[in-house]
């Protein structure tokens, strides 16, 4: 067989491969909510500064899951951006934990 064809047949068989994911972590996100978010959002989520979003209502959270992560990454209003502080992956467990407030 061509090696040029091998390859591509490798290529477009890898591509329809179902790759493993993984979800987030709900744990690991209520432990940096506590440490990086808690003291202006509240530890239930309830806002403690003036104009945090509610966590414990489902509306604020009806925005994807990239969405808040790029609302986090690069802060909004008053709260400060965390890019370069916490991992993407960091904030998609904090997003997972606020998904468990309610």
């Amino acid at each position: 067989m061509n090696p040029l064809r091998l390859a591509c047949g490798l290529l477009a068989a890898a591509a329809c491969a179902p790759f493993p994911t993984w979800a987030a972590n709900p744990d690991h996100g209520a432990e940096l909510y506590r440490s990086h978010c808690a003291s202006c959002h509240g530890n239930d989520g309830r806002p403690v500064l003036p104009g945090a979003p509610d966590f414990s209502r489902p509306t604020a959270l009806l925005k994807p899951d990239l969405a808040l992560l790029a609302t986090i990454r690069s802060g909004r209003g008053g709260m400060p951006a965390f890019a370069g502080q916490l991992r993407d992956r960091d904030i998609l467990d904090v997003v997972a934990h606020l998904r468990t407030l309610r």
